[in-house]
């Protein structure tokens, strides 16, 4: 027999002895001790995101496990979204950065993925999107738009200060001088928080998610999020919200009142948080996700913070092209206009009823 053919057979055999399932909430703890301990596992693969989704969206999750006795070798997260005018959509994950399986090999990779394949065609989605930091295949139709921004830290954030150009450290100081503050905090900021990522993303002809959701996930995590709020006097004018996991910092959300923005107050924001993670041990900040090209990314790239490619990966199941659900598809553009334009009131009414169809 050849050596190829041995080696097929025994990999076959040590997958013989994989179990693969759909987790409940007891799962929780057996699922984030595997994540803990997996070098390749990010904070959006936690297993309370099945609760935050289900109790605020009432969307269906299927976070799928794979044990070999009994021990956790693989996790796939999947939430299934439902939605009369985007159509049927399992994603991992919705309305964060990312998500993704973490596995112990490609082979148990393969067969979380043929599991969610078989949910597919059990719930008659349109198709699957995986967002990951990782390829999981050369194999699936791939959309290379979006990438993680991230700032290597250092204990010492003096260290970070040095390192940016003069011109970098001018504008920050400049910012200061316009009696720009920052606080940091918790569930005690969530008003103040929503507040401004209401204004600012009715600018941005953006629908907002319910006020619940953020409460539910720093209630959730409340040792693994901060609230930032960003003053001018005692006006607050611009806001963020991040995740810790790991020694890694996930900008989350950030937005700023339109009127405001003239303040360019996201240099002292980001100075403010980057100090915080350089004070608390953090080893790396991943400044949000971003669409390659654009002025965010020119603004994290003074921050010294290098692109991270990040993979959308499909399975097209009932959909022909990779979709374009994204706001620079132009078939939403005078949507985008016309909500930009509606009082706030409105778009904090309607919002949350859109927000939870869109991932």
């Amino acid at each position: 027999m050849e050596l190829q053919s041995l080696e097929l057979m025994t990999i076959h055999n040590k997958l013989d002895s994989i179990t693969l399932r759909i987790t409940e909430t007891a799962d929780s703890t057996i699922w984030d001790d595997y994540l803990n301990n997996h070098d390749q596992s990010n904070f959006y693969q936690l297993h309370k995101w099945k609760d935050i989704n289900e109790r605020n969206f009432g969307h269906d999750c299927f976070f799928i496990i794979a044990e070999d006795n009994k021990t956790v070798v693989g996790v796939f997260p999947l939430v299934f979204i439902k939605s009369k005018i985007f159509g049927k959509i399992l994603s991992s994950m919705p309305f964060v950065n990312f998500g993704g399986l973490c596995a112990n090999s490609s082979e148990i990779a393969e067969l979380l993925l043929n599991k969610a394949k078989e949910i597919c065609q059990e719930n008659a989605v349109d198709y699957l999107e995986i967002r990951t930091q990782y390829p999981i295949s050369d194999n699936l139709p791939t959309n290379l738009h979006k990438i993680s921004m991230t700032l290597a830290l250092d204990k010492e954030s003096e260290n970070i200060w040095n390192a940016f150009k003069s011109k970098h450290r001018t504008n920050i100081r400049r910012v200061y001088k316009q009696n720009i503050t920052v606080k940091q905090g918790g569930i005690e900021l969530l008003d103040t928080f929503y507040k401004l990522m209401s204004e600012s993303w009715r600018g941005l002809g953006t629908p907002i998610y319910q006020k619940k959701y953020f409460k539910d996930i720093l209630e959730t995590f409340p040792d693994q999020t901060k609230i930032f709020i960003t003053y001018k006097d005692n006006t607050p004018i611009a806001t963020a919200f991040n995740g810790y996991y790991k020694g890694t910092v996930e900008g989350m959300w950030a937005g700023a009142i339109p009127e405001f923005k003239r303040l360019q107050p996201n240099y002292v924001l980001y100075w403010e948080m980057i100090k915080d993670a350089c004070e608390n041990g953090c080893h790396h900040f991943h400044l949000g996700r971003s669409t390659s090209e654009t002025g965010a990314e020119t603004f994290k790239k003074k921050w010294n913070a290098t692109a991270k490619q990040l993979y959308w990966q499909y399975i097209l199941e009932n959909s022909e092209t990779i979709p374009q659900l994204n706001v620079s598809n132009p078939k939403y553009q005078l949507a985008i206009k016309l909500w930009s334009k509606l009082p706030l009131k409105v778009t904090t009414t309607l919002g949350p009823i859109i927000a939870r169809s869109i991932p």
